[in-house]
């Protein structure tokens, strides 16, 4: 019954990190990467659709982005979303394929982008702060339901409170990581 509680909350944990690798991965660093761009939704045909759906993303060159829409009639819809977005890029199309030409940051807005890295690192701790509140609140009303021994409960919060402090170090090391990425010129 422990073991079970305890595998559903590290899949939790594991979720909240996933979910904040996807965020990071959409943060602009000085290198050009796919992830930019792949999750922005473009009104294709009345629907919104991931552009990594209907086009092809490839880095010719590291400060450029190359998108060739499967369709060539999505082009236009492509520009659209990509000039709405807050990507901040303005798209150079040739009526094929959208070059994203990504210029280089200013120390100041590598600083911007450090303090979003550390907000969204603190919405992963809130995330995994408030798995592990309920999971501890589950083996609580366990032993008061007298379903576990009080030693069981007390193993069982050492094991969610161990469980805790791993994920946040992988949270730390994933911010870390980025803000050097960030931070590299």
């Amino acid at each position: 019954m422990i073991s079970d509680l305890i595998k559903e909350t590290k899949n939790r944990m594991q979720s909240s990190v996933q979910s904040l690798k996807d965020d990071l991965g959409a943060i602009r660093t000085g290198r050009a990467t796919p992830a930019l761009v792949e999750k922005l939704s473009v009104e294709y045909y009345g629907q919104p659709t991931p552009l990594m759906q209907l086009a092809s993303i490839s880095v010719p060159e590291p400060r450029q982005l190359l998108i060739k829409p499967f369709d060539p009639a999505g082009v236009k819809d492509i520009e659209r979303a990509l000039q709405t977005s807050d990507i901040g890029l303005t798209p150079n199309s040739d009526g094929k394929v959208i070059r994203l030409n990504l210029p280089a940051l200013t120390q100041e807005r590598r600083l911007d982008i450090v303090k979003t890295v550390n907000a969204r690192k603190e919405e992963a701790y809130v995330a995994v702060r408030n798995i592990r509140r309920d999971a501890i609140k589950d083996l609580r009303e366990f032993e008061t339901e007298k379903m576990i021994t009080e030693d069981e409960l007390k193993r069982g919060e050492d094991d969610v409170q161990k469980l805790t402090d791993e994920i946040i170090g992988q949270i730390d090391q994933i911010g870390q990581a980025k803000e050097k990425e960030v931070m590299e010129v």
